[in-house]
């Protein structure tokens, strides 16, 4: 399949032990208190000194408030409160229970609050680590996510990043706790196995309430089910294996995994069928409601030169609604300019025949005529829409692949600072010492995480969890590749999976010959 599949449970003995995440933690209770004092620390110090509430956030927060004292699920237009299906529910849910409390628009108690889950997906980390790799690991793992700055700084942020991370960590935690019980399928519980699969669609299903590409994950341990069952069957047509996992219980994990993903989503669909009268189990794609003009050109467009965040900031942001400066576009919006012949292989000319510069007048055109008025009328998206059928047509290894290989790239290896008052622009040193000086540390510091996960799955020995970790990586990353909009923030829930798989490369040496890789315990089965 070119996958190997690695189980948790295999190679165990019968009195093999490993300690439970709390009998770990009063094991090592001074580590423990003092990486947990220091992540407490450092996510304070970005709610107090530097808490977001951006856009969205007050966008997210407008509908908790009708939700919560109207009852209407809407967003508040000109004094009206009008249904919206733009915004999956599961946020504004959490800020409306927070408001019930503290009071509404009380940011201070849902950065408060989101800490604590910060904090609670730390302590799923150290389970993830303990079953998939060792209690060294569990450790190491432990104090990379207690100390990860980007993990820190969106728990000052009222976004859905920091709910949307703990969930996946833990259906990643739930996942690993159902393939511990396909390999002893002999030995497990069927009703307790039933019962982890179903938790696990359940996180799933939470984490796509909170955002609709949290669909990926559900796609990631689907596929990797699917995988599963087909080398197993394989494995038993040509009976290479007696200790395969059964095909049913695959089978049935796959279903009943379904079956909570979807339940958590069918209150959400049956509102939009009652009150739209249309089948919507996701937000739109765009997040628009069903009465707004959605600007496919524009974007499309967009996508033909965009990859990098500061583009987003610059130009795609601001569309509609505020003013737009051509000279912000990058070379790459144009095609190469040439100098001789018009000929159709002219480096100075598209597939057509046409002289690139006058695809730059056509863009200063484009840019002009938006700035009058701040809108995307359908006549100009259509004008839009036909450039970039013509730059796609020029160079459609363009479009199809190196940009969206760059736009991967640049939210994975970018620093991380869209939150501060760093310059996105960075790597042109223009931006105050400080602050710049943060920049280039959260790139290093990225690129450390990164580079350490890379090499953790690369280079350590192989461990139970690496073929889901792969595929949710790989998976996340060409969706991500997709969008108009890279921003680094889409990565941060794969940061679980990083944190992982460097404790893993962390570990390999110091602990060769002697570490438990590919071990955890069979009987433990429930996550912390």
């Amino acid at each position: 399949m070119g996958i190997r599949m690695h189980f948790p449970g295999s190679g165990m003995t019968a009195n093999a032990y490993i300690l439970s995440v709390l009998e770990l933690v009063r094991k090592n209770a001074r580590f423990f208190l003092g990486a947990s004092l220091a992540a407490l620390a450092l996510r304070l110090l970005f709610v107090f000194r530097f808490p977001a509430n951006v856009d969205d956030s007050r966008l997210y927060a407008d509908i908790a408030t009708n939700w919560l004292r109207h009852g209407v699920y809407g967003i508040t237009d000109s004094g009206q409160i009008v249904p919206t299906l733009s915004r999956m529910p599961g946020y504004p849910a959490f800020l409306a229970a927070i408001s019930a409390i503290f009071g509404l628009n009380n940011f201070r108690a849902v950065l408060l609050i989101q800490v604590l889950f910060d904090l609670g997906t730390c302590f799923l980390i150290v389970d993830l680590a303990r079953r998939l790799l060792s209690e060294r690991a569990a450790k190491a793992g432990f104090l990379l996510a207690a100390l990860c700055p980007f993990l820190a700084n969106y728990a000052a942020a009222a976004l859905t990043e920091t709910l949307e991370i703990f969930f996946t960590t833990l259906a990643l935690d739930f996942a690993v706790c159902g393939l511990a019980d396909l390999r002893d399928v002999d030995r497990s519980n069927p009703i307790q196995a039933s019962g982890t699969w179903l938790a696990c669609g359940l996180s799933v299903g939470a984490c796509i309430l909170l955002r609709p590409d949290g669909g990926i994950l559900f796609g990631a341990v689907a596929a990797y089910l699917f995988l599963l069952f087909l080398r197993c069957w394989r494995a038993k047509r040509k009976s290479i294996s007696t200790s395969a996992p059964h095909l049913i219980p695959i089978f049935r994990s796959g279903i009943i995994l379904a079956l909570g993903t979807v339940a958590a989503l069918i209150p959400w669909t049956l509102r939009n069928l009652h009150t739209f009268h249309r089948f919507q189990p996701l937000a739109p794609r765009y997040a628009n409601d069903s009465d707004e003009f959605v600007m496919t050109g524009f974007n499309r467009w967009t996508k033909t030169w965009i990859a990098d965040t500061a583009s987003v900031q610059e130009i795609y942001w601001n569309v509609p609604g505020a003013a737009i400066d051509i000279r912000r576009l990058p070379r790459r919006a144009f095609d190469s300019t040439g100098h001789d012949s018009p000929g159709h292989d002219s480096p100075g000319y598209d597939s057509n025949g046409r002289d690139s510069k006058d695809q730059r007048q056509e863009t200063e055109q484009l840019f002009d005529d938006y700035n009058q008025d701040h809108e995307v009328t359908p006549e100009l998206d259509a004008r839009f829409a036909a450039l970039a059928a013509a730059r796609i047509h020029s160079a459609p290894l363009r479009y199809y692949l190196w940009l969206p290989a760059l736009r991967i790239a640049d939210m994975w290896l970018r620093p991380r600072t869209e939150l501060l008052p760093s310059d996105p622009r960075w790597w042109e040193f223009d931006d105050e010492r400080p602050w710049l000086a943060v920049s280039i540390v959260f790139g290093l510091v990225n690129l450390l995480y990164v580079g350490a996960a890379t090499a953790g799955l690369l280079r350590a020995r192989p461990f139970s969890g690496i073929g889901l970790f792969v595929l949710f990586l790989t998976m996340r990353s060409l969706f991500l590749g997709t969008l108009e909009n890279p921003e680094p923030r889409y990565t941060l829930e794969c940061y679980p999976v990083v944190i992982v798989a460097a404790a893993a490369l962390l570990i390999s040496q110091s602990n060769s010959g002697k570490s438990k890789i590919g071990k955890s315990n069979c009987n433990d089965r429930k996550p912390a």
